[in-house]
């Protein structure tokens, strides 16, 4: 299920990004090499994110032959589970922000965004959940701090409405931004995933479910 989701995901990450978001931007009044910048920048912040949430994490594992005090692997589990809810926390605040900055643009692209951003949302979650199990947190524990990281989305949403409808020009660079994290997401996360199961039994498939995804995106705008 988790990994239909990932194809699925990708189908409507892209094209949510290339055919609506991206398009929304450009066609405003904002300076399009600025709006370029503003992807570049956007790329490789996301490369640089990704890059320190490498060197953070803990490859120790239990039995991997390192000889470590009683007690240190449930104190290094429990800090990746620790980290991984700050993290995810941020992660889900900042999908608030480009929801509400794609409803302001446009409702049609507010829906795909938000379609795109719960469809990557899901295979993420379950995986955080077991990551957070694996930490050491009870199944409850587990379960509450990963919906009130999703919550955080609320607070996200609800300052990126206020805030940019009084700055309504910045709405073009929050969609360009966005853009360029769904973008990265799907090209250097999703997709290498997928290109490990690359035989033809597990290709159709794959292919099948990003081209719905885009059919998806393209029903919720076949008004715009």
């Amino acid at each position: 299920m988790v990994d239909r989701m990932v194809s699925l995901s990708v189908g409507i990450m892209l094209s949510t990004s290339l055919l609506h978001a991206l398009p929304e931007a450009f066609e405003s009044k904002a300076d399009p090499r600025s709006l370029f910048a503003t992807l570049l920048g956007g790329l490789l912040a996301f490369f640089l994110l990704e890059k320190l949430a490498v060197l953070r994490h803990s490859h120790h594992h239990e039995g991997d032959g390192h000889h470590h005090a009683h007690g240190h692997d449930a104190r290094e589990a429990g800090k990746s589970g620790w980290m991984i809810l700050i993290g995810d926390g941020m992660h889900n605040f900042t999908d608030g922000i480009l929801i509400a900055a794609a409803f302001l643009a446009n409702p049609e692209l507010g829906i795909v965004t938000g379609v795109a951003i719960i469809a990557h949302e899901i295979p993420q979650e379950i995986g955080d959940f077991i990551v957070l199990l694996n930490a050491g947190f009870s199944r409850l524990r587990a379960y509450v701090y990963n919906l009130l990281c999703s919550l955080m989305a609320v607070a996200g949403g609800l300052l990126g409405y206020f805030t940019l409808e009084r700055a309504h020009g910045m709405v073009p660079y929050v969609l360009v931004f966005a853009s360029s994290g769904f973008i990265y997401i799907a090209v250097s996360d999703l997709m290498p995933q997928m290109q490990r199961r690359a035989t033809v039994k597990e290709s159709v498939p794959q292919v099948l479910l990003i081209a719905l995804g885009v059919g998806i995106v393209l029903f919720l705008t076949s008004g715009h």
